[in-house]
């Protein structure tokens, strides 16, 4: 089970990380349009609608790559102070409610809503129209991915509801661990608090002029 969730976790990380070049693409074609506009005096009526749409495939499609680094904004100011279990218990309940019907409702509309763009050859509404049916796939493409991600969610969440502990994610991006920070630039608690006492002190006495 452990090497399927890996491989779902792959298959979302792959999509994010294709995705994630149209960064590039965003970055280069502002700035070729800034010195076109400003420089050159030929602006683009396409340009916006283009930044638009790469764009709209980068938040797309970094979703299911985002769940599964668990990376997604949560109000954990209680969920943080559960058990394993409860979180799961949570987790998976809120997948089932929330997350299955309104995914695969976005997954089936979107698919109908791109076959519809294709149909009709859909153009954005410019001087200099761009196509616009090859993005509005993105929809169903970027939905079916975080499915088989949410999918893959859940069966965690059985896992640690039998075994009492999350089970273990594959490595790619992680947030600072501030106690490896620590030990890399061998700080301890007691300097930290030493320097904060030192920075009181010296605000005090600006604050008193100098005087004690």
């Amino acid at each position: 089970m452990q090497k399927l969730l890996f491989a779902v976790d792959a298959i979302s990380t792959f999509i994010g990380k294709a995705a994630a070049w149209a960064v590039v693409g965003l970055t280069a074609l502002i700035s070729w349009e800034v010195f076109s506009r400003y420089a050159l005096n030929t602006p683009h009526a396409w340009v916006l609608d283009a930044q638009i749409m790469l764009y709209g495939t980068l938040f797309m499609l970094a979703g299911a790559y985002t769940l599964a680094k668990n990376g997604h904004v949560r109000g954990d100011v209680l969920y943080g102070f559960f058990s394993p279990r409860a979180q799961a218990s949570v987790d998976l309940t809120l997948y089932v409610i929330f997350f299955l019907p309104g995914v695969f409702a976005m997954t089936w509309a979107g698919w109908t809503y791109a076959q519809e763009s294709l149909a009709i050859r859909e153009q954005t509404f410019s001087a200099t129209p761009l196509p616009l049916y090859p993005f509005k796939f993105v929809i169903p493409v970027a939905g079916a991915a975080l499915l088989l991600q949410g999918l893959a969610e859940i069966a965690r969440c059985v896992i640690c509801l039998r075994q009492g502990a999350w089970p273990r994610r594959a490595d790619d991006v992680q947030e600072v661990d501030v106690d490896k920070l620590k030990e890399m630039v061998h700080v301890k608690d007691s300097d930290i608090a030493a320097l904060d006492r030192t920075l009181v002190a010296k605000e005090a006495m600006e604050a008193t002029g100098g005087k004690a």
